[in-house]
């Protein structure tokens, strides 16, 4: 999670029922908020969006300083990048098991997994907003 504590302002796209990261980002006072294609609950202090990131809401997303998403599927891959790309933000991801990225990124070697990111615009970790 240490990379993305360094945002203000982050966006969890497909929250599903994992909100566990979102909570502990709240904790160390960034702000949150999460979309899915379904309703779901998410812990108090984080905003919640129906959106689809395929068909998504721009102003959803716009005040993001990067945008997450774990164990994102290969074919999301390309329409969040596009998204985070579209509101200037970073884009930072996990996949699942073994599935590669398909879009360019610096990888992030973490104790259990790789966190993909690709930055893009002027939000950079530690800038002032």
């Amino acid at each position: 999670m240490g990379e993305l504590e360094t945002y203000e302002r982050l966006l969890e796209v497909g929250i599903g029922r994992r909100t566990a990261i979102a909570e502990a980002l709240l904790e160390t006072g960034c702000a949150v908020v999460a979309t899915d294609v379904h309703l779901r609950e998410t812990p108090e202090g984080v905003r919640f969006v129906i959106d689809d990131v395929t068909d998504p809401d721009l102003e959803t997303y716009a005040d993001a300083d990067a945008i997450y998403a774990l164990n994102l599927p290969p074919e999301l891959h390309r329409p969040v990048l596009e998204v985070a790309r579209a509101v200037d933000a970073d884009l930072l991801f996990t996949t699942l098991g073994g599935d590669p990225p398909l879009v360019p990124v610096e990888r992030v070697s973490l104790p259990r997994e790789t966190l993909f990111v690709s930055r893009r615009g002027k939000h950079r970790p530690g800038d002032s907003h």
